[in-house]
């Protein structure tokens, strides 16, 4: 597929932006202004100011000169970049790539895209037709190369220019040596020589030009006649798996959202099958017609390409995703994907456990429906102090290093960290008979214990615990432990450290 791309070139990109902003400058003639080496000098300059001779570059003194009326407006750093920026995310409906080109442009990588909106003129027209819609006033091209499609955007004839594949020299011979992006002490150099025109110079020797003018002049022609690569740098890294899916019309019912979503996580899942891996976290963007962009996630336990049971994932999101005046594109990405495992099948067995696909399942859906951090999986470390005895599981794959330990009870609800609580014993090395727990007095009726736990002295140091397991009149059993040996002045020496079933 040969490359095609478009750059787009904000004629008046920061006032334009200050008269949506200030609708009441529209008539006015303004200009951006900033300190240049103790002057005052003009950084942007409106429409109708350029009209009257001002431009950027001039001291705003000589601007009063020709226009007592001009409103002087504070230039604020940055903002051009700031404003590429959002527009190029903008663009990200009509391309998958798009890079900001400081300080007034935009490029972006067409290619294969112009076919759904009708062709490369009608995919043009209506990038253009959005853009002043929204209060540009821009210029755009489209060609084979960053190099030609942005000179002709520049100092070509028309709002719109469509470069036929292969017709770069065309394009760019009748055109003025700076459409090809050359350094300005270049640039001087080819008009003292009368050089008014690229045809004048392009059939030249290389090595006459490369004496005359340096490396650079030749690089620029090379990139924009397509005979030297040239590369933008995208605001965004796409990843390399993501689904596109442009809507004819606008899309406003959950129906209409739940039927895109369907076609894209068939499209994806049948490109990950085939390639023996499944995803583990995917997202999904909907870009509205009114500019913003609405976003759900979902994640997996276990990488997954069914795409039946991602529908049901992504179902739950569906309330969540507010489609406005209508949704124009959906684009699907799949950040992390991870090589699935074939599970070898066994005459006799006791039951996948884990392995099975179905408990991942289950899982996720209880966890779309609960929230990510309701369901944790915990496996059991080699360390005697119970706060480190437990570490968190990364996925339903990771293996424990040791077994549980079974020749002591321990709760299955451990508190991340144990809780005072009052006690009344009959004797300070007794089981408690009486424990107060946030308020609520638990009689016990059961206790055994205690089972003394030392610090790992190689970590940390402290107190001994001495561990009762206890059971209440209601029941209910629990984890508690005296710190240390049994001392009168010290206050809230027991605690509770956790529950069991």
């Amino acid at each position: 597929m040969a490359k095609r791309y478009v750059t787009i070139w904000f004629r008046y990109l920061v006032t334009d932006w200050m008269i949506r902003h200030r609708p009441g400058l529209r008539k006015e003639s303004f200009v951006f202004a900033a300190p240049v080496h103790g002057r005052m000098m003009i950084a942007a300059a409106c429409k109708n100011a350029e009209a009257n001779g001002i431009t950027a570059g001039i001291p705003v003194a000589d601007a009063k000169a020709i226009d007592p009326s001009l409103h002087v407006l504070d230039n604020r750093h940055g903002l051009e970049e700031k404003l590429l920026r959002t527009l190029a995310e903008w663009s990200i409906r009509y391309t998958p790539t798009a890079a900001v080109d400081l300080p007034d442009g935009l490029t972006l990588d067409a290619s294969g895209c112009a076919h759904l909106w009708g062709g490369e003129e009608a995919y043009v027209k209506e990038i253009v037709s959005k853009l002043g819609a929204a209060g540009f006033d821009v210029r755009a091209a489209m060609a084979d190369t960053i190099g030609t499609a942005w000179a002709v955007a520049r100092y070509g004839e028309g709002a719109i220019s469509i470069v036929q594949s292969g017709d770069q020299a065309t394009a760019l011979l009748p055109l003025h040596p700076a459409a090809l992006r050359p350094d300005p002490a270049v640039l001087v150099r080819l008009q003292k020589l009368g050089f008014r025109r690229i045809a004048a110079f392009a059939n030249m020797p290389r090595a006459a030009l490369r004496r005359r003018f340096g490396e650079d002049l030749l690089t620029r022609l090379s990139q924009a006649l397509g005979q030297a690569e040239e590369f933008i740098q995208p605001i965004f890294i796409n990843p390399p798996y993501q689904e596109r899916l442009n809507c004819l019309e606008p899309i406003r019912t959950a129906a209409g959202i739940e039927i895109a979503i369907r076609r894209l996580l068939d499209t994806l899942c049948k490109r990950l099958e085939s390639e023996g891996k499944g995803l583990r976290s995917a997202v999904l963007k909907c870009f509205r017609v009114d500019g913003k962009t609405v976003e759900a996630a979902i994640g997996t336990n276990r990488a997954s390409h069914n795409a039946a049971h991602l529908y049901k994932l992504f179902e739950l999101k569906i309330p969540t995703i507010e489609p406005a005046l209508g949704i124009e594109l959906f684009v699907l990405e799949a950040p992390k994907v991870e090589e699935t495992e074939q599970q070898q099948e066994k005459l006799w067995a006791t039951g996948p456990g884990l392995e099975d696909a179905a408990v991942a399942e289950l899982l996720d859906r209880l966890a779309g429906k609960a929230g990510v951090g309701a369901i944790r999986r915990f496996l059991p470390d080699e360390h005697y102090w119970p706060e480190r005895s437990v570490t968190p599981a990364a996925s339903l794959k990771d293996k424990p290093a040791d077994g549980w330990r079974l020749d002591r009870p321990r709760p299955v609800l451990l508190l991340p960290h144990p809780e005072a609580i009052e006690v009344s014993a009959p004797i300070p090395d007794y089981p408690p008979m009486l424990f107060r727990y946030r308020g609520r007095l638990h009689e016990i009726r059961k206790a055994d214990g205690p089972e003394r736990i030392e610090r790992e002295w190689w970590l940390d140091g402290g107190e001994h615990r001495d561990y009762y397991t206890v059971e209440d009149e209601q029941g209910q059993r629990y984890w508690l432990f005296r710190s240390g040996h049994y001392n009168e002045d010290q206050r809230h020496q027991w605690f509770i450290h956790g529950f069991f079933a």
